[in-house]
């Protein structure tokens, strides 16, 4: 194989059978549980990297099923999403998440930063209850649920919240273990469509684990439970700060 050839072909890993195509990723019927609480202000503190400054002591805890997404398919997610400002703007920084699909997986990380490790998330209608589900091997980690449909949302302002930035933390090693790559990425999401968006009474249990830590930003007051359902693209990132410069 030339060289030329591997430049042009080299878009990810592995070099002949990527784990995952180029983009854009189109999503088709996203589906979101996302409950909002309030948490330890001292220990988002020291979570959130800088020049990102925490929001208040909020934390928005969510479940997003994907059964159409272009390239991967079909599968379920479940992280931390910090409310944050970035230089007097306010979006959005992704902690952590976890989900069931080794490309999404790969090129979350390799492309735009995402936090994503290897789990088994769902979300699912239980009767009359939206229920969220984490387990990290056989360890229930994480429940969420909402009453089902109790009161429709403004879809503009909910078109609004979707389209705010959001903000990674991007780490990819040197083949010495030091860092290579170690930047602040800013994405949005694009083109959305809301197709229905709800809200209703919430609960939300975390519970402790050491490769899975979502406890560590402990509930305090659950504030509100929204059920989304929506189009949209996953836009490509650009680096705001390079904490190795």
């Amino acid at each position: 194989m030339r060289e030329g050839d591997i430049r042009e072909r080299a878009f990810a890993m592995p070099l002949t059978s990527p784990a995952y195509p180029p983009g854009p990723y189109r999503f088709i019927d996203r589906e979101y549980l996302i409950i909002t609480y309030r948490t330890d202000p001292e220990k988002l503190r020291a979570l959130v990297p800088e020049p990102l400054v925490p929001d208040g002591d909020v934390v928005k805890y969510e479940f997003i099923r994907m059964p159409d997404s272009t390239g991967f398919g079909d599968y379920t997610e479940t992280g931390q999403v910090i409310p944050v400002t970035f230089r007097g703007r306010q979006g959005g920084y992704s902690h952590c998440m976890f989900l069931n699909d080794e490309g999404p997986i790969a090129g979350g990380r390799e492309l735009w930063g995402f936090p994503k490790k290897l789990a088994d998330p769902t979300l699912h209608i239980e009767v009359d209850t939206v229920v969220g589900t984490l387990d990290y091997g056989p360890v229930r980690i994480a429940t969420g649920s909402m009453g089902y449909k109790h009161k429709t949302l403004d879809l503009a302002a909910v078109k609004a919240s979707l389209a705010a930035p959001n903000f990674l933390l991007k780490i990819i090693p040197h083949v010495d273990g030091t860092p290579r790559v170690c930047e602040l990425v800013e994405y949005y999401l694009e083109d959305i469509t809301v197709k229905g968006a709800w809200t209703g009474p919430a609960a939300l249990d975390l519970r402790a684990h050491a490769l899975a830590p979502v406890a560590e930003l402990p509930v305090l007051e659950v504030l509100s439970g929204v059920h989304i359902i929506a189009d949209l693209t996953l836009g490509l990132g650009k680096v705001v700060h390079d904490y190795l410069r």
